[in-house]
């Protein structure tokens, strides 16, 4: 069940501004404030990671293959001595095969998706970001939903604590926090979150991830964060696992900010079998032989876990409450605008 009410306290405006020149945006108040936001919602993540024993390791940035998944979003070739490697649009193969030395790991992670043009319009994509991204040895999906929640809450609690000035200054209400800090977060299933966006007159895909338009009307009608779990099988990439009891339904989960924010955090229990991998691989139209590397550390066994990927930039709008994703970013590229 999610709490939702008719007056939310706060939400993300519905028209994004558009880019400053570079000069401009970096001598900006709001980036400054932003920047401030971002830095302290960094030491808290680390604080907190780190002080449950999670170790920090610094990702890779190229390589043979990456995420395939990313909602029609593209990865960049590059030239790896004569080889066809790709910068990371996610580290996730990366964070699994790191488990063999690593049992509870965290990236600081950058990722570049050539995004379609389109999104540029939504104010929540961008070619360039960060992602917060967290794997547990032997974990399970409802591990990795309480530590994404603790992990907002300690964000949310150490801004207001360190900055506050910076958040009153950029028109944010400690009030509109006040629901996601004083409780559990709510959830619901895939198909009650289609079902509910049906009712709304929203035509949404029960096989889909929920689209944008739906993912922000749910978000608005929230008071607090909330879980979408049980996404179907095909939604998302071969490495979410299958639910063993229920087929076609995936071990995942988002976390969707309210106010108007979206997803801030998406993760799952992984899939850690040969076969079952090497299958779902075949079905999502990949092919095994591009991620050799990986299939060989499967065979030669990695642990089951769960983890998920915390949007930093994203994070960073909920937190200060700005329009668009460039306005918390330094060096902002926005999908399909050329910028230095």
């Amino acid at each position: 069940m999610i709490q939702t009410s008719p007056t939310p306290l706060a939400v993300a405006g519905p028209t994004p501004p558009r880019p400053l020149p570079l000069a401009e945006h970096l001598r900006s108040d709001t980036l400054k404030a932003a920047m401030l936001v971002q830095q302290e919602a960094l030491q808290a993540t680390r604080d907190l990671l780190r002080g449950r024993g999670f170790t920090e390791l610094l990702p890779p940035l190229i390589g043979p293959v990456t995420d395939p998944g990313g909602r029609g979003a593209k990865a960049l070739d590059v030239d790896y001595y004569g080889q066809r490697y790709r910068l990371m649009t996610s580290a996730i193969l990366y964070k699994q095969a790191s488990l063999r030395g690593f049992g509870k790991l965290f990236y600081i992670a950058p990722n570049v998706r050539v995004e379609p043009p389109e999104t540029a319009e939504t104010g929540r994509h961008l070619v360039e970001f960060h992602q917060i991204d967290v794997e547990i040895a032997d974990g399970t999906r409802e591990d990795a939903m309480r530590l994404a929640a603790d992990l907002l809450k300690a964000v949310v609690e150490r801004v207001w604590e360190r900055v506050p000035q910076e958040l009153v200054g950029l028109g944010r209400d400690r009030r509109a926090f006040a629901e996601l800090l004083d409780g559990p977060f709510d959830r619901c299933t895939h198909a009650e979150a289609v079902g509910r966006l049906r009712a709304l007159g929203h035509p949404q895909s029960p096989d889909a991830e929920i689209d944008w338009t739906g993912e922000e009307r749910l978000s608005r009608q929230a008071v607090r964060p909330f879980f979408v779990t049980d996404y179907p099988k095909g939604s998302r990439g071969f490495y979410d696992r299958q639910d063993p009891d229920r087929p076609g339904v995936l071990r995942n989960f988002d976390l969707i900010a309210h106010g108007g924010f979206g997803e801030l955090v998406s993760g799952s229990e992984r899939e850690a079998d040969y076969a079952a991998i090497i299958t779902r691989m075949r079905e999502s139209g990949e092919n095994p032989a591009k991620y050799q590397w990986y299939l060989d550390m499967v065979r030669e066994g990695i642990p089951a876990s769960a983890g998920f990927g915390m949007g930093l930039q994203r994070l960073v709008r909920f937190l200060t409450g700005l329009d668009a994703l460039w306005q918390v970013s330094a060096y902002p590229k926005l999908p399909g605008v050329l910028a230095p």
